[in-house]
């Protein structure tokens, strides 16, 4: 449903868009509004305010990038956003803009860029009175011949004005005198020119040379004037002036001819002989631009190229050739030089507007807009516009040759982060020819990219005992975007587990994603732990992901082995009784030991160090028992002191070692004692033994109550003490409340261990060992307890 609401609202966009570009194109496709301004105005000088002709605000100028677009490569006019005056940039020349032309108007446009719109205008450059009428010629030089008749008129050079109008040349005078007064012809075009007319006839023997001033006049106010000098020669007849064969002559040039080639040949003839017959061609007061570009044999008559020709700049040539013979007179004919169009002039781009960088996701959006001409004409001037394939950009045509490059779809900087646009404008004109311009876009990036984690889980692993401050790894995590938006910071999320003190655990480096181990760690406490690290860019808004980090603690070989039987508390130690009948691998004792570490720092092997007497005794490697290695004899000793090493298998290996003493009985074992009938007939046959047996019997039973209430006292003790917290069942490596130490092989005891903790201890550390109840049985004498009491201590008795 996003998507869609996505999409509808990228239409509406589009379609305010192609609004504002079809009512920009509207406007500008209506007739230009026009300004004046005189020329020689000074620069800075205000010509008119556009917001009353526009409609405009003048806030929105700035806000639609308002700007002034003139044709040429000079800015001749400048327009103030802050109040919509159009200025003058520069002093406007009428004459070096536009010649003779008139009016002279400089189009331009009012640009404005968002939305797209243009406004057409025109400005008139008015002539003002400031250029005088110039003769090229000082001095002009008639022959006349006597026998010209009055009315004949003799035609003149013409002054040049540059201004135009009303400033234009209007008027011709000459000095007073009798024989000449000027008649002033208009030729159609709004010039003039003047001609010589004779009021009387001239006696060359009377006045064989006249000089008289000629004056031109233009229609400024006030007028101005320029003057020539016009001498006048009187000639002996010569009656038959020349004449040319036509008296126009029109040619079509192309623009690329070269330098001398011909143009075209006029031909004049006359009548007279001798030296009134020889003509002589010339250009009859030709203006300076045709002097440079043409050049005619004085004999021959042929027009020659004397400089190249371009059809933008002059289209058309207009000459006037005079054939003078040898008696003075002359005749005129008229040259038409038309410049034909050639395509050399490869098309021009203008850029009017630039926009980059272009952020991402962005709807569509202008880049730039431009405008392209053709100095040739005709298909040599249509032109073609167009940009490379597989672009997400558009160009659209709008008037006067303006195009829009606009985005055809949102940019993802992430997936191409700048475009390098070719735009080709090619002519129609044989041969073809082409202009390229390129342009780099680059697209700004937005906070779309959220940070990636290379591993979804990283697994660390530690070694206990470490050092404070210890790199025990690192995150890392990488973001498409640039700049601000890339930027990755990390940190620690809180533990779903509140007991876990993290903070005190490990800590992390907000800038690369180091982490790093406060404090030492303890495997027996903690073997593992988890926790969550985010990753957060320095976006707005920012974007953040997680990662799971699990930090996994090494078991290093920090625990010695711990014996928990025979318990070493410093006392008198117990003695294992063994009878002298046992046999070969009879189970004299087993030691129970364990280690605070795993794994193989945990794999305890037991080894008999040193013995009373060697041989007679052995230990198991692997379970502890002490065992008897050969039957016994009567030559055996009765006290024997065993020393057992217990160690582990850690990197260094750690040890204990616990000392086991052993006596030798006679008749201890249950299957050594009399079988109950035996003694019924022992007790039949001696009435002394019948007593013995019945003290015995007394004294036995005594001892089994003491017994009863002595357990009893204990179990009261310890049920106070487990409810105030004396005793705790162990955790962690410990087996459980009771460690089951059962007898084996010959041996017919059955041993059972409490083991306590000190309450609060974090170190483990035994409080006491002993064992409960034991179930022992002795021959009728006794002496065995009696004899050593040390093992009524440990054994409960």
């Amino acid at each position: 449903m996003e998507a869609g609401e996505g999409k509808e609202r990228f239409l509406r966009q589009r379609q305010v868009l192609i609004f504002f570009v079809l009512l920009g194109i509207a406007q500008a496709a209506s007739e230009p509004r026009h300004y004046s301004v005189a020329e020689e105005t000074e620069s800075g000088s205000f010509v008119a305010n556009l917001l009353k002709d526009l409609g405009l605000e003048v806030n929105e100028l700035a806000a639609r990038g308002a700007r002034v677009i003139s044709k040429g490569k000079k800015t001749r006019l400048h327009f103030d956003r802050q109040t919509g005056d159009l200025l003058l940039n520069e002093k406007l020349d009428r004459e070096e803009l536009c010649g003779l032309a008139e009016p002279c108007v400089l189009p331009f446009q009012l640009l404005l860029e968002k939305p797209f719109q243009i406004f057409r205008a025109e400005l008139w450059v008015r002539d003002i009175n400031d250029h005088s009428p110039v003769f090229l010629d000082r001095e002009i030089t008639l022959n006349i011949l006597e026998s010209t008749t009055p009315g004949a008129t003799f035609l003149l050079e013409s002054a040049q004005d540059s201004d135009v109008g009303i400033n234009n040349l209007r008027n011709y005078t000459v000095s007073s005198n009798v024989y000449f007064h000027i008649n002033v012809h208009d030729n159609g075009e709004g010039n003039v020119y003047p001609e010589l007319v004779l009021d009387k006839v001239l006696d060359r023997e009377e006045v064989p040379e006249l000089r008289l001033t000629l004056t031109a006049l233009d229609g400024g106010s006030p007028p101005r004037s320029g003057t020539t000098l016009i001498r006048i020669l009187v000639l002996d007849i010569n009656d038959n002036v020349p004449e040319f064969v036509e008296s126009l002559y029109k040619v079509q040039v192309p623009e690329n001819s070269p330098v001398g080639s011909l143009v075209v040949t006029v031909s004049a003839r006359d009548l007279d002989t001798g030296s009134n017959g020889e003509i002589l061609y010339a250009f009859f007061y030709a203006t300076e631009r045709i002097l440079k570009t043409f050049r005619i044999n004085s004999t021959s008559g042929n027009l020659h190229l004397k400089a190249e020709l371009n059809y933008e700049a002059i289209q058309t040539y207009t000459l006037t050739i005079q054939a003078k013979d040898g008696g003075g007179l002359s005749g005129k004919c008229t040259v038409v030089v038309h410049v034909t169009d050639i395509n050399d002039n490869p098309p021009e781009l203008l850029m009017s507007s630039l926009t980059s960088p272009i952020a991402e996701n962005s709807p569509e959006t202008v880049v730039s807009v431009f405008r392209i001409r053709d100095r040739d004409s005709g298909n040599n001037a249509k032109m073609v516009c167009s940009i490379q394939d597989h672009l997400p950009f558009v160009l659209k045509p709008s008037v006067e040759n303006f195009y829009t490059l606009v985005t055809e779809r949102p940019l993802d900087r992430e997936s191409q982060a700048e475009y390098n646009i070719t735009i080709t404008v090619t002519d129609l004109g044989t041969p073809r020819l082409k202009t390229q311009h390129n342009l780099t876009v680059t697209v700004s990036d937005v906070n779309d990219n959220a940070p990636a984690f290379s591993q979804t889980t990283y697994t660390l692993r530690v070694r206990e005992n470490n050092s404070p401050a210890l790199h025990i790894g690192s995150v890392s995590a990488t973001d498409r975007d640039a700049g601000a938006n890339a930027q990755v910071t990390y940190s620690l999320l809180p533990p779903h587990d509140p007991q876990l003190p993290l903070g005190s655990l490990v800590s992390i480096n907000a800038d690369n994603g180091q982490l790093f181990a406060l404090r030492s760690l303890d495997f027996e406490a903690l073997q593992a732990f988890e926790f969550r690290v985010r990753a957060a860019d320095r976006g707005s808004p920012a974007l953040s992901s997680q990662a799971l980090v699990r930090v996994l603690v090494a078991d290093a070989n920090d625990n010695a082995p711990f014996v928990l039987y025979p318990l070493q508390n410093g006392s008198a130690p117990c003695t294992e009784l063994v009878p002298r009948a046992a046999e070969a691998g009879y189970l004299v004792a087993k030691v129970v030991a364990v280690d605070g570490d795993s794994g193989q720092n945990a794999w305890l092997s037991y080894q008999l160090l040193k013995a009373t007497e060697p041989g007679l005794f052995g230990v198991w490697a692997h379970n502890g028992e002490v065992r008897t290695a050969r039957p016994l004899s009567e030559r055996d000793a009765v006290k024997h002191r065993l020393l057992v090493l217990v160690r582990d298998h850690g990197e260094p290996p750690l040890s204990a070692s616990v000392t086991l003493h052993v006596l030798l009985v006679d008749g201890f074992s249950q299957p050594y004692l009399p079988l109950p009938d035996a003694a019924a007939a022992e007790a039949r046959a001696d009435p002394l033994t019948v007593y013995l047996v019945v003290a015995l019997a007394s004294v036995s039973s005594l001892f089994l109550f003491s017994v009863l209430v002595f357990v009893a006292v204990r179990l009261c003790r310890r049920s106070r003490a487990a409810s105030g917290g004396g005793c705790s069942v162990p955790e962690g490596p410990f087996p459980g409340h009771l460690v089951d130490v059962s007898g084996a092989g010959t041996l017919s005891h059955s041993y059972q261990y409490e083991v306590c903790l000190r309450g609060g201890s974090g170190t483990g550390e035994f409080k006491f060992l002993k064992p409960i109840i034991p179930n022992l049985q002795f021959q009728s004498t006794g002496r065995e307890v009696e004899e050593y009491p040390s093992c009524q201590n440990d054994l409960g008795f």
